[in-house]
């Protein structure tokens, strides 16, 4: 197996589940690391065992190697981005239907951070939500009534919308699409507050604004388009053919 093109290598644990599931007898001999940089028409992995349970394997186990190498190689380009400060780059649960884990274990390989799995795990106020509860302060009370564990944040669109989130004692506070200079105001506002909040910075950043965004001292970035727009990374696998397998 080789890669066509630079790549961040991700999905070792489900090629390897992949030829195993199929057929025991499939030996894989990785060649890279996970989380490993590989360049162009590098050798990945060789695989060695009947034909007919490599063939069968073959397009499952590229599957996942393309798409989580993929996933791995784009969260890469944005942490890169980051190295100095000390923002961190979050996912968002913008990902493919039924790949939620794996996406964001590809996020994590990639030195990206993972911000939540589901409703469960973390209570994101929106717009609507507002809009439904009325206030701030009221989707905030109600966040905390039915999950007083689980951290709140609230996305809100201008200053006054962020006195209201540290006012309702909200945990984080995203800033949506909000300029470099509007998340300068608000970082400086935030820290004169008696309880500051954690910031992120969310709306259609891309890499060449992402170091500029992280310099406002936000706490986080997060990006979807990591996941959601991600593009495979083009592989290839190459047969040897033997007459029958080694002695085992």
């Amino acid at each position: 197996m080789i890669t066509r093109e630079p790549a961040i290598i991700c999905g070792r644990p489900y090629v390897d589940a992949s030829f195993g599931s199929v057929d025991p007898r499939v030996r894989l001999e990785w060649r890279i690391a996970e989380g490993d940089s590989a360049a162009a028409d590098q050798l990945l992995f060789t695989a060695q065992g009947p034909a007919r349970a490599l063939l069968t394997a073959e397009r499952t186990a590229l599957n996942f190697l393309q798409l989580l190498s993929g996933t791995a190689t784009a969260a890469h380009s944005y942490a890169a981005l980051l190295e100095g400060t000390k923002c961190r780059l979050l996912d968002t649960r913008k990902t493919l239907p039924g790949l939620r884990t794996a996406q964001k274990y590809a996020v994590r390989v990639g030195g990206g951070h993972n911000h939540r799995m589901g409703l469960y795990d973390g209570i994101l106020i929106k717009e609507n939500h507002i809009m439904a509860a009325g206030s701030i302060a009221g989707a905030v009370a109600a966040a905390k009534l039915g999950s007083p564990q689980v951290p709140i944040e609230v996305e809100v669109e201008n200053l006054s919308e962020l006195q209201q989130a540290i006012a309702a004692g909200a945990d984080i506070a995203m800033l949506d699409n909000f300029s470099p200079e509007a998340m300068r105001e608000a970082v400086a506002a935030n820290a004169n507050a008696a309880k500051p909040l954690k910031l992120e910075a969310s709306g259609g950043i891309t890499t060449a604004t992402i170091r500029d965004i992280a310099e406002t001292g936000v706490d986080f970035i997060s990006v979807g388009s990591i996941t959601k727009h991600v593009r495979a990374i083009d592989l290839s696998m190459r047969f040897e053919w033997q007459t029958r397998l080694p002695a085992q």
